[in-house]
């Protein structure tokens, strides 16, 4: 048994701080992985019991260990009823429990090198985390792992806007036949649209997002990567967006033009200066996100079958307004142009992760106390290439750090299984090395 003041602690037992907690017990250290909800592997992101909500990645890359890239195939042969398609998208309920047994398997293999804790973090101390019913938990350094945050577009306090629609019972309120708008049209939305169809309710889907973008879908089998140019790599953003769209139309294949850029994601946005990134975010960020984060084949297809009962529409969400049978969301398109507003019985938010690191508590405090500071422009915490949160002065802290989702605003590519794992190699090194 280690001592305790050696030990990390890993706030968030998702994915991300599971799997560093396993690989960091595999290197021989300790650690203690604490999650309010007493869930820990699957996270939010992989506890969905619908077998229709589906992986957005292959099974042969979805491997939770750097390395092994079979890791994951051969589990759901092995514990699975699923064909293990290699080429195949899993549904995620099998990755939820493929992690918790790989987790369950390490604790087996190295005992008392991982220890469980079930609690809200309350403080995060130089050598300690505080939990919310006052035990501290004393540990050399502090990793936050916490996972995406729920979105925070839909304001109000009525019963008709769902904000978290992850939340457990979250749509079971609304009706067989209820009138449903959703605010977003991106990944989120479509888990929620075959939620509600596989669930019974047949009421019409309104989806309303700035540019009524909707995720592609992959395509037969994985598009070998195109190699990027330099004018793509280098360029000003709108000629590396001339350029992708060349490439794309030269080679008849914009899959393989993103999966040529994937490997090179993170380097450009640290790269970029503020201004270059705020240029991204303002004229690029909608389109890369429904090219680059996919949907399965069979998702599409299960989303066409809806026909005209989905309704997408692009523009902006003026005001919301609730009562006791329903909601009415004023709105006006990309043109500007009056159009009536759109009315039903319940409002789903899935804008996307509401990131707001100073508002949020935790984060927050760190932030108010110098131990962390913001990207610049204020999207998440900053975060140094090794993990490591960057302070106020500048100064990356050796006893705090951060992984997965939390720390998207200094690397963006830092919420799907292939990237996080990368980083969570990286990690070990640096935790075991100290």
């Amino acid at each position: 048994m280690a001592d305790d003041d050696q030990r990390i602690a890993i706030i968030g037992g998702g994915f991300s701080g599971a799997m560093l907690a396993a690989r960091l017990a595999e290197a021989g250290v300790a650690s203690v992985l604490i999650d309010r909800t007493g869930t820990f592997g699957p996270g939010l992101a992989y506890s969905t019991p619908f077998e229709g909500h589906l992986l957005n990645v292959r099974a042969n890359r979805m491997s939770a260990v750097e390395g092994r890239p079979d890791d994951f195939v051969d589990w759901l042969k092995a514990s699975a009823g699923w064909r293990a398609d290699p080429e195949g998208f899993a549904p995620r309920r099998y990755y939820g429990e493929y992690l918790q047994h790989r987790l369950n398997a390490v604790r087996l293999a190295h005992p008392g090198l991982i220890e469980l804790v079930t609690g809200e973090v309350s403080a995060i101390e130089a050598d300690a985390v505080r939990l919310a019913d006052g035990r501290r938990i004393e540990a050399r350094a502090t990793v936050l792992a916490t996972g995406n945050p729920a979105p925070k577009t839909a304001q109000g306090g009525s019963r008709r806007i769902i904000h978290d629609p992850w939340a457990p019972g979250a749509l079971d309120r609304i009706g067989a036949e209820d009138a449903v708008i959703i605010v977003g049209s991106g990944l989120t939305m479509i888990d929620m649209a075959l939620w509600l169809e596989a669930n019974g309710r047949k009421g019409p889907i309104h989806v309303l997002s700035r540019r009524g973008l909707t995720p592609r879908a992959h395509g037969e089998h994985h598009d070998t990567p195109a190699p990027p140019t330099d004018l793509l790599l280098e360029g000003s953003p709108s000629q590396q967006v001339a350029e992708a769209r060349r490439l794309a139309a030269e080679t008849g294949n914009w899959r393989a033009v993103m999966e040529g850029l994937r490997p090179l994601t993170a380097r450009l946005w640290t790269g970029a200066d503020p201004k270059t990134r705020a240029r991204w975010l303002r004229h690029l960020r909608p389109w890369w996100d429904v090219h680059r984060h996919r949907i399965a084949p069979e998702v599409q297809e299960a989303m066409d079958r809806l026909g005209s009962r989905l309704d997408i529409s692009a523009g902006r969400v003026e005001r919301v307004e609730a009562d006791a049978d329903g909601v009415t969301v004023h709105w006006r398109p990309r043109d500007g142009s009056a159009q009536p507003p759109l009315t039903g019985g319940w409002l789903i938010d899935c804008t996307g992760p509401g990131h707001a690191a100073a508002q949020t508590p935790l984060t927050g405090a760190l932030i108010a106390s110098g131990r962390a500071r913001l990207e610049p422009l204020g999207l998440g915490l900053e975060v140094a290439q090794d993990g490591r949160a960057i302070g106020v002065d500048g100064t990356p802290d050796d006893r705090l750090f951060v992984l997965g989702p939390p720390a998207f605003a200094s690397f963006w590519e830092t919420t799907a299984v292939p990237d996080i794992r990368k980083r969570v190699e990286g990690l070990v090194g640096v935790l075991t090395a100290v």
